[in-house]
Order: C-alpha cells, then structure tokens, then sequence
C-alpha cells in the first residue's frame, strides 16, 4: 500500500516531541512491507532547538511551508503527492495540514483518514491568546469527521466526540498511543544519569513538555509533604516549555528548589537513560476537557521502561495502567504525595509493579498493534470509496 501522512508539525524537533505518533506509525507501516511518504512542516531554524536524529531512513519525510504564504502552493504539492497514493493519512486538525490534505483527497478522488489524538480547542482553550482561533479549531474539529471517510482514536472520550459530530461508528478505530519496546526498556541503566546530577539517592521523575495542559505544579506542591517523610528523596522535572521559568520560581517560592532538578529539555534519545534512573514515575492532571481526552505518552513510555508509576484517575489512564500503578485523585497533592510515598516505603510493591508495567506494554501498548488497526481502517477506506 501507498500511503501518504501529514502531521503540521517538526518531526525532527526536540521541541515538537508528540510527533513521534506519526513517525512510530509510519515505521511500523514500512516494517509490515507498505511504502510511506511523511509530509511535516519545520519549525524555522532558530527555534528547532536540539534534534531527535539527523534524518529518518525508513520512509520520505518531505518538508513543507508553514508560512500563511505558502497555503496555495502546499495545495499544489499535496495534489502532485496525491497521485500515486491508496490512502491519506493525516494527524490534527490545524489547516496548514489537514486543508491541503482534504484538497488533495477530493481533488484526486482518494481515500482520506483523520488520526484524531487530542482535543486540540481544549488545548488551545487553556490559555488562549485569540478567541477567533477557538472558533476556527472548533469548526475544523467540528467538520472534519464528516469530511473523512475513517478516523482513528486515541482515547473513548476522544471517540465521543467524533460520534457526536456526526462520525459513524463503524468508520472509527482505536489507535492508542504506545512506547518503542526497544527503545524503552528495563535493560537501560540510568546510572550515568544519576552520576551527572550526583544523585545517590531515590529519584521521583516527572516527564514533559511545561506548557498549557500539563500539571508539573502538583508534583512541586507535593514535594514537601514527601520529604518530611523521605527527606533524602530528590525531584526530577525532565522536559521545558513557556512555563520552565514559572515553575522554577514557584519551587523557591514553596522552598523546594533544593530538592527539585529542573533538566530543561534533553535530547529525546536521551529521555529512557532519564526514566531508567527514577524509582517512582509520575503522570499527574487535574480533572478537565483536556485530560479526560488523553492517553499520555509519558505513562507508556514510563511502562515500557518497568518502572512503578503514580498517574492520576481520569480520561484513558486508569485503562492505560489497568492495575499496575497507583491511581490518586486528579488534582488533589495529598492524593498524590500519599501515592508516591506508598511507593518510595513499600519496595515489595514497587518491584511488582515493575514487572506488571512492562507486561502490560509488551502486551496492548506497543506501535505494531496501532499500526494494524490503522491498516484496518484503511482497508475499510479504501473498500467502501
């Protein structure tokens, strides 16, 4: 099969991480024996920050315009793309991408599927500068589902959403995120880590990006409450973003900030060195629109590491973890803190959940299983065009 997939992001910046979605999936595609063209959309040089790698080798990755200007052109280079192609595959519903994918579909009378992973007005609604945005990104996610022929899913609120905009239910598929078993193991030793920061003693890590929609500051906040019990424990926030500087300030302001190790953003190879030297992982969220459409990254990047993992209990995580972690209540730092600590005390539990973590990834949280339900969706696509 041909298949062409657009995300209207950098798959090579550090600073755009939730593109290895696409990349996973279309390595996955091209492991099966099918031929992949990756469109995606470079940040300008200056703000790439560090790289993932220098380029990938198992498909086409072909880079477009994100300039307004370029709309028109990125038509005329989707349709050209377009010709030889069974199916199109695109991620998100920003018009840079998803426009010209639909134009090229229509216009070359092919199939067309829309990866739906977030939901991207909630997101946006967090902290949003423009409310014209919110209005367009309601409409896009609004209309797209009618305009596609199958849609993927991330998450069952997620699934909700399409159905209730009009989507039918035998054109929607799960496609949960998942972890690079190779990549993310219990193998990888964290110890030079743990040599950089002179850290000999037991590591709580927290994982991503610092922006809107992310809850680093419950993690601060329960800092002090651990440590008046485990005093020796040291704090990891791994990952950057516009609010690096707000947290920092709040970890002197909570006089914390000797306990917490801000590493800014980390070369995304590096990033299972960094999970393999935490003893206790945490995913936390408050309850909200965001997070009930979620299936954190972090949390099976975290299981395929085998590692014992404190996540909060809302949208996809307590059927993410399904019993191998412990589940506090969203937004609530005692929960949290009181969730931690039963790890940090309790080593018995800690290994066993370990091993339950990595089992449960080997088992439904790996890309080739996303990637055979995609490939179902395509041939339902494709089938009934």
């Amino acid at each position: 099969m041909n298949i062409l997939m657009i995300h209207p992001h950098d798959i090579y910046s550090s600073s755009e991480p939730w593109t290895v979605r696409i990349t996973s999936i279309a390595h996955e595609f091209v492991k099966k024996g099918h031929n992949v063209k990756l469109v995606y959309f470079p940040l300008p040089a200056h703000e790439r920050g560090k790289l993932r790698c220098k380029e990938f080798k198992e498909f086409e990755a072909i880079p477009f315009n994100r300039g307004k200007w370029s709309f028109l052109k990125n038509i005329v280079r989707m349709w050209k793309l377009a010709q030889d192609v069974d199916i199109i595959h695109f991620q998100k519903c920003f018009a840079i991408a998803s426009l010209p994918a639909l134009f090229a579909a229509y216009l070359r009378n092919k199939p067309i599927h829309y990866d739906w992973d977030d939901w991207e007005l909630k997101i946006y609604q967090f902290s949003p500068p423009s409310w014209i945005v919110g209005i367009y990104l309601n409409i896009m996610e609004t209309l797209i589902t009618r305009l596609v022929d199958t849609i993927s899913v991330s998450s069952e609120n997620i699934k909700r959403l399409a159905l209730e905009r009009g989507a039918k239910e035998d054109k929607i598929v799960e496609a949960h995120v998942c972890a690079d078993l190779e990549k993310f193991n219990p193998k990888i030793d964290g110890k030079d880590i743990k040599k950089k920061y002179s850290i000999n003693s037991p590591i709580v890590l927290y994982l991503g990006q610092l922006h809107g929609g992310q809850y680093a500051e419950l993690l601060l906040r329960a800092v002090r409450i651990i440590s008046a019990k485990k005093p020796n424990t040291v704090f990891m926030i791994v990952g950057s973003g516009a609010d690096l500087r707000r947290l920092k300030d709040l970890a002197k302001e909570l006089r914390v900030d000797d306990k917490v190790i801000f590493t800014g953003a980390i070369e995304y190879k590096l990033v299972p060195r960094y999970i393999a030297a935490a003893d206790v992982a945490v995913a936390c969220f408050e309850d909200n629109d965001i997070t009930k459409c979620k299936s954190p990254l972090k949390i099976v990047e975290y299981m395929a590491s085998g590692k014992a993992i404190v996540a909060s209990n809302v949208g996809e995580v307590p059927t993410m973890l399904d019993g191998c972690g412990i589940l506090t209540e969203p937004g609530n730092v005692y929960s949290l803190a009181k969730g931690i600590l039963r790890f940090l005390e309790d080593e018995k539990l800690r290994k066993e959940c370990e091993k339950k973590t990595r089992k449960r990834a080997e088992k439904e949280y790996k890309w080739d299983v996303t990637a055979d339900n995609l490939l179902r969706a395509y041939d339902v696509a494709i089938k009934n065009f």
